[in-house]
């Protein structure tokens, strides 16, 4: 058997035989417990809950209303037929013309329509996954460098690094002021890169951030263009969760507007990622766009687009639907409305038994805080925490470690992917876990109760606690 694994090894290429493609991380491991045996209400009631996974699907009645009112948009019924031949044949890597309209429509509107976007410079690409490389196969080479400020999703090892050969740079962010970038912390990361003779070609941020749940003031946006500026550095800018805010009291700020302001600013190196997969909950629909103010990389991009193109029949029932204002509108306005109160039912459960999470105010998920749990301040302590939570809690939430996090204790929870009966026995077993000897009879949202420091309950190597 070994030799027939090396006579096959000699066959394949070394990234078929490598695992660049970044599975072996924590993060894919609880989504593998979920796959084993997912929960189910009736069939698998003790199953894990899937709490890994970032999606919107409290609004698909909002979507299905919409098809069911406009069925044109399908070439797939029979009032959208007529429209088959037209959409199935040939399409070229541009993308349908009322496609780039409506997404570059759309990006403006999300983001209050104080910036606009020009439908020329829509590049499309198989989703997110796919604009996150096919940008780092423009802006850099194998063993170039991106600065990326930690907690940072997992997904970026793969999608930037498992075919580019680019490094991925972390810059380490601090819980003592809720993980906010500082230039102090950029300068440190790239001085080190220099030191360590890795050119650095650009820094790439998530705004909103993603684990964080957290939008970057204006103030940090203008730093950080000012530092890509004085670098000569690109600036990636991950946009996906723009529409997913909620605050009133601090709107959400694009780079594009701050482009806009900063009449020094090279535009050459600011670079837009988005998609339709979270602000529309429509992942499977592959929808994923590049927007540069680079005219040689959106060449360069729409040509690479070719390995990766929206499906014409996607681009065709996207261009409808966004242009449909009404619709636009209404669905923005109730999934902010419904993903707001799914994050406050559940933190609140949360607070009941002691535990807290950042004060986040954007994205499908809550940034956990267990670290008093860690009997030992390490990342090893929190490894058997993970297990235990996904053993015997059966909740697949993603540790801290998995998104580089610089702190141990952190845990990433996503919220929107279950309905609201499946949340409640989310947070019951985890009032179960915190409170083994509370009456199992006692509702989850019940008034929180003064708690005492109880003795310590140690489980595996007594590297954490129960408070």
């Amino acid at each position: 058997m070994a030799a027939n694994l090396r006579n096959q090894n000699q066959l394949l290429s070394k990234m078929a035989i490598g695992d660049g493609h970044g599975e072996n991380s924590s993060y894919f491991d609880g989504w593998k417990a979920y796959d084993k045996y997912p929960y189910h209400p009736e069939q698998r009631p003790d199953g894990v809950i899937q709490m890994g996974l970032a999606e919107n699907q409290l609004c698909f009645d909002l979507i299905q209303d919409w098809l069911m009112k406009n069925p044109k948009a399908s070439i797939c019924t029979p009032d959208g037929v007529l429209n088959f031949k037209d959409t199935a044949i040939f399409q070229d890597y541009h993308g349908l013309p009322e496609f780039r309209e409506a997404i570059a429509k759309f990006m403006g509107k999300v983001r209050g329509d104080r910036v606009k976007f020009d439908p020329d410079r829509i590049v499309m690409s198989g989703g997110e996954t796919g604009a996150q490389e096919t940008i780092a196969f423009c802006l850099a080479d194998p063993r170039d460098a991106f600065l990326v400020p930690t907690p940072y999703h997992p997904g970026f090892d793969r999608d930037l690094n498992w075919r580019t050969g680019v490094q991925l740079v972390p810059v380490a962010c601090a819980s003592s002021n809720n993980f906010k970038i500082t230039k102090s912390a950029l300068e440190a990361a790239y001085g080190k890169a220099q030191e360590d003779n890795i050119r650095v070609k650009g820094l790439l941020i998530t705004n909103p951030s993603n684990p964080l749940g957290t939008i970057l003031d204006r103030e940090t946006l203008k730093a950080i263009v000012s530092f890509i500026n004085e670098k000569n550095i690109h600036l990636v800018c991950d946009e996906i969760y723009a529409a997913t805010v909620f605050t009133n009291q601090h709107n959400f700020v694009s780079v594009s507007e701050v482009m806009e302001e900063d009449t020094e600013c090279n535009r050459d190196l600011i670079h837009v990622v988005y998609s339709l997969s979270k602000d529309m909950g429509l992942p499977g629909l592959r929808v994923g766009i590049v927007y540069s103010y680079n005219d040689a990389v959106v060449n360069c991009a729409r040509e690479m687009s070719s390995f990766g193109l929206v499906s014409s029949q996607t681009q065709h029932l996207i261009a409808a639907m966004l242009s449909d204002d009404e619709f636009v509108n209404r669905f923005i306005a109730k999934s902010k409305e419904r993903v707001d109160k799914r994050r406050k039912d559940f933190t609140e459960g949360l607070k009941q038994v002691k535990i807290d999470c950042l004060n986040g105010n954007a994205g499908l998920f809550v940034w956990m805080d267990l670290h008093r749990l860690l009997k030992v301040q390490s990342f090893e302590a929190e490894m058997e925490l993970w297990k235990v939570i996904i053993n015997e809690i059966k909740l697949n939430v993603s540790p801290g470690s998995s998104f580089h996090c610089s702190e141990p204790g952190w845990f990433r929870v996503c919220i929107a992917n279950m309905d609201d009966s499946t949340m409640e026995v989310a947070l019951s077993r985890i009032t179960d876990f915190m409170h083994p000897n509370k009456d199992q009879n006692t509702e989850v949202k019940m008034p929180a109760r003064k708690l005492c420091r109880r003795s310590i309950v140690s489980r595996g190597e007594n590297l954490y606690t129960i408070l």
